[in-house]
């Protein structure tokens, strides 16, 4: 093992770059998977006749995939039908199509746990459904759904890592680069790249842990 040779300036601005790709991939697969997410979830749990049902079975066969699956239908299968994807817009596609499935259920299962009482009282002073859902389920719904959202979070910034099945220039693809020029590193840099990894998920389970004790 050579930590010395491994853990130069250049190594470890090499991988910072790949950190920072990284991020920016989870960030905004994080948020637009949250909108989806929060869309499908609401219309699940509002029971939309018949695109309520059409949305579940997309979200069960979406769940019951193997995300990497889902990177390679997006980057090598979606040219096969004249949609070709650069591979960060792939990784994010990917990405954001299999956690948005798991972000919807999270947050109709967060809908579903207020109790029906609140929406019937919302109701009975005058609120239409939408305005009841706005102001009075939604905002008691959050509270409990943060936590598992925030895991959901965690849990996606560690999935980027399987978009090095199609070269994502990102953490883990950079390390591969940098213990390919000597087996002497490979120790070393996995080491330096699960403790990036380790940094910023623990920072962010903490964050859930203390939204959870303010919630109880």
């Amino acid at each position: 093992m050579d930590f010395a040779g491994a853990y130069t300036p250049d190594h470890i601005k090499f991988l910072l770059e790949g950190f920072w790709v990284t991020i920016q991939v989870a960030f905004v697969s994080i948020i637009l998977s949250f909108i989806i997410g929060g869309l499908v979830g609401i219309i699940r749990y509002a029971k939309v006749p018949v695109l309520s049902q059409i949305l579940a079975m997309i979200v069960e066969t979406v769940r019951n995939l193997p995300l990497l699956l889902i990177i390679f239908f997006t980057y090598f299968a979606l040219p096969e039908i004249r949609i070709k994807l650069e591979i960060i817009p792939a990784a994010i596609v990917a990405l954001t199509i299999f956690e948005s499935a798991m972000l919807s259920e999270v947050i109709r299962s967060g809908l579903k746990s207020v109790d029906k009482g609140q929406m019937e009282a919302a109701r009975s002073s005058g609120l239409s459904y939408v305005q009841a859902l706005i102001h009075i389920i939604l905002p008691q719904a959050l509270r409990r759904m943060v936590p598992p959202i925030v895991s959901q979070f965690i849990s996606l910034l560690k999935d980027t890592s399987l978009a090095v099945v199609i070269s994502l220039p990102e953490l883990t693809h950079h390390g591969q680069i940098i213990y390919g020029q000597s087996q002497k590193f490979l120790i070393p840099i996995l080491i330096l790249v699960a403790l990036m990894y380790f940094v910023v998920n623990y920072s962010l389970s903490i964050v859930a842990q203390r939204l959870e004790l303010k919630r109880t």
